[in-house]
C-alpha cells in the first residue's frame, strides 16, 4: 500500500462510527451468541475445523452478524466478498461469483461471499446462487432479520445452516461500552473522560441488546461534551440517545411473535403480561384494529360462555376503536385485553365448532327434519313440512322435548368454569328430562 492509500485508508478509518470501529477482531474477542459460538458449539466446532460451510446469521440488528461475518473471514483465511442485497442485482452477483470461481480454478483460493440483508434478493436471484453455493464455489453468510424459513427459498435453506442471533444481554453491551473506552486505537481512549456507572447502566439498557445503538449513543455523548468537562453523567447519557425505536416489522416474525404472545398471556390469565405486549405493538405502529379484532376472538375462543359478557367488553372495545382513533383507543383497547384475560377461560365454543366442521366436512350431509322446514307458503302442508313442529314457548317452561337434528350428537360440552358451569347444569337437567319421557313412552 502506498503513502496515499495508506492515508485514505486511515482518513475514511477516522470517519467510521464508533461501533464501525470497534467491531471484534477476533472470535475471543466477539461477544454474545455463546449459545452457538462458546466452547464446543457448533459454530466454534465448525471454525476450529475449517469447515465453514453456508450459513445464514438471522436476528435483530446491532447483535452482530455482519462483524462475526468478518471475523471468519479473517480466522480462515479466505478471500471475503460483501454484497449488500438491497443494493445489488442479478448482474452484481454473478461478476463476484464468476470472480470466486475464476479464483478456486487458478490459485485454489476459496471465498467467503457475504451478502447483507439476504431477504431482500428476490427468488431468482436467490437461484442463482444455489450451483455455486452447492459445489463449494463460495462459502456464502447471508445474514437477515427476516425469519429465513419465510424469507429464503427452500433449496437455499436446506444447503445452509441456520444461525439465530439474541440480543446482547445488559452484561454484554456494558462490556463493549467500557472496552470502547479504555481502547486507545479504535475506541474513545484518547478522550480519557469519566463516564458514571449510572450513565453506563442506563445505555445498556435502553439500547434494548443493539451494540450498535449503544456504542454511537455513547461516542455522541463523549463528543458533545464541552472542552472543560471530562464526566459524561446520566443526564448526559440521556440527551445523547434518541427515543427508543422498537424493532418491529408488521409482517414479520416481530409482529406475528408478539401477537402470539398477546394472545397466549390472555389465554393464560396474565393480565400484566397482556397489558404489555399489547402496548409494546402500539407503541410499535401496529395497526388498533388488528389488535382489536385479536381481543374479539379471544373473548369467543379462549373464554366463550365462561363468561359471555367478554364478547360484549371486547366488542365495545372494536367499536370505540373505529370511534375515537389513536391515541385514545389505547385505553379501551387495555381495558378489553385485562377482562379477556382475567375471565374464567372456556375452549368449548372454538371445540364445538371444531367437531361440527369436521363431521359435515367427513360425513354425509343431514336433512332438516320434516317438523323443523319452513311451513310459511301456501304448498308446504302438501309436502308435510312443519307437521308436528311443537312451539317451546307454548309450554308452561318455554321447552318441550323435540327432536332438533334427526340423530344423536354431541358438539357442545361446557365446562364447570364460569357461567358456563350453570349451562352445564341446565343442560344435563334437559338430558334428565329427555330420559324420563323417554322412559315413560316405552312403558
Amino acid at each position: 500500500m502506498g503513502l496515499f492509500d495508506r492515508q485514505e485508508a486511515e482518513n475514511l478509518a477516522r470517519a467510521e462510527p464508533l461501533a464501525a470501529r470497534m467491531r471484534p477482531r477476533t472470535i475471543d474477542e466477539f461477544c454474545g451468541q455463546q449459545h452457538f459460538l462458546g466452547e464446543g458449539k457448533l459454530l466454534r466446532r465448525m471454525l476450529q475445523a475449517d469447515r465453514i460451510s453456508s450459513v445464514v446469521f438471522y436476528g435483530p440488528p446491532g447483535t452482530g452478524k455482519t462483524s462475526l461475518a468478518q471475523v471468519i473471514a479473517r480466522h480462515t483465511k479466505r478471500e471475503f466478498s460483501k454484497l449488500n442485497a438491497a443494493a445489488a442485482g442479478v448482474k452484481e452477483l454473478r461478476s463476484l461469483l464468476d470472480a470466486a470461481r475464476d479464483r478456486l480454478a487458478a490459485a485454489g483460493e476459496r471465498t467467503i461471499l457475504f451478502i447483507d440483508e439476504l431477504h431482500r434478493f428476490n427468488r431468482t436471484q436467490q437461484d442463482v446462487l444455489l450451483p455455486d453455493v452447492e459445489s463449494g464455489v463460495v462459502s456464502l453468510i447471508g445474514a437477515t432479520t427476516a425469519n429465513p424459513f419465510f424469507s429464503l427459498v427452500s433449496p437455499l435453506v436446506s444447503r445452509s445452516q441456520i444461525f439465530e442471533f439474541r440480543q446482547l444481554s445488559q452484561t454484554d453491551v456494558l462490556a463493549l461500552l467500557r472496552s470502547a473506552l479504555t481502547d486507545v486505537d479504535r475506541g474513545l481512549g484518547m478522550h480519557q473522560v469519566e463516564v458514571t456507572d449510572e450513565a453506563l447502566e442506563f445505555l445498556a439498557e435502553v439500547s434494548d441488546g443493539d451494540a450498535r445503538r449503544a456504542l454511537n449513543a455513547l461516542e455522541i455523548g463523549v463528543m458533545s461534551l464541552a472542552e472543560t468537562s471530562t464526566s459524561l453523567d446520566l443526564t448526559v447519557a440521556q440527551e445523547s440517545i434518541q427515543k427508543k425505536a422498537i424493532q418491529y416489522d408488521g409482517t414479520g416474525d416481530e409482529h406475528y411473535d408478539a401477537a402470539s404472545a398477546l394472545i397466549k398471556s390472555m389465554r393464560g390469565s396474565d393480565p400484566d403480561a397482556a397489558v404489555y405486549w399489547l402496548v409494546r405493538m402500539l407503541e410499535a405502529g401496529e395497526e388498533p384494529r388488528f389488535l382489536a379484532r385479536r381481543i374479539v376472538i379471544a373473548a369467543s375462543e379462549d373464554v366463550g360462555n365462561a363468561d359471555p359478557q367478554a364478547l360484549v367488553v371486547a366488542q365495545a372495545a372494536a367499536d370505540a376503536t373505529e370511534f375515537i382513533g389513536m391515541p385514545e383507543c389505547r385505553i379501551p383497547l387495555v381495558q378489553a385485553a385485562i377482562y379477556v384475560a382475567t375471565a374464567p377461560k372456556s375452549n368449548s365454543t372454538i371445540k364445538a365448532l371444531g367437531a361440527a366442521t369436521d363431521d359435515i366436512r367427513a360425513s354425509r350431509v343431514l336433512p332438516v327434519p320434516m317438523h323443523l322446514r319452513d311451513a310459511h307458503y301456501g304448498g308446504a302442508s302438501r309436502l308435510g313440512h312443519g307437521e308436528g313442529y311443537q312451539y317451546s314457548h307454548a309450554s308452561p317452561d318455554g321447552w318441550v322435548d323435540q327432536d332438533y337434528l334427526g340423530v344423536e350428537r354431541t358438539y357442545y360440552e361446557p365446562t364447570d368454569r364460569g357461567y358456563e358451569a350453570e349451562i352445564a347444569k341446565r343442560l344435563a337437567e334437559l338430558k334428565e328430562r329427555r330420559s324420563t319421557n323417554a322412559e315413560d313412552t316405552d312403558t
